[in-house]
């Protein structure tokens, strides 16, 4: 896996591009010069764990056969300053989902995903405690 990562002006605004030539745009915050032009990297690894977990949820549920209508997962992080720098110490995964779903089945779904398949979640696990809820319908 590789990505780049290109400065776009003269202040932090800048886009990661994939091998595939899929890209995103990420800044810093207003309060160190960032103008708001993308996400920023902490945001991004909030979504990468949401969006890791919400692939490996939704592929399980569709071998279960389950029917979704409809999936949002909201993610939030909690953070802790340690040294000169902060880890996320708490995060949770709200999955929203709508659809002909048993609850039972996507809760297991979730459980399997955070605790076994989610590669982003067991990269944050030595130092973040990962919670879930579930809303179905």
């Amino acid at each position: 896996m590789k990505i780049n990562v290109k400065r776009l002006n003269d202040n932090f605004h800048m886009e990661a591009r994939n091998e595939d030539g899929n890209s995103i745009q990420m800044d810093s915050s207003p309060e160190i010069g960032g103008e708001g032009k993308g996400m920023r990297p902490r945001q991004l690894l909030l979504a990468a764990v949401g969006g890791c977990s919400a692939i490996d949820v939704i592929l399980i549920l569709k071998k279960q056969k389950q029917e979704i209508i409809d999936f949002d997962v909201e993610v939030e992080g909690e953070s802790e300053k340690v040294e000169d720098h902060s880890l996320f110490r708490n995060i949770t995964l709200h999955f929203k989902i709508k659809g002909n779903v048993d609850f039972d089945k996507a809760e297991r779904a979730v459980k399997l995903s955070i605790e076994k398949y989610c590669s982003v979640s067991k990269t944050l696990e030595p130092t973040a405690k990962i919670n879930y809820k579930i809303t179905l319908n």
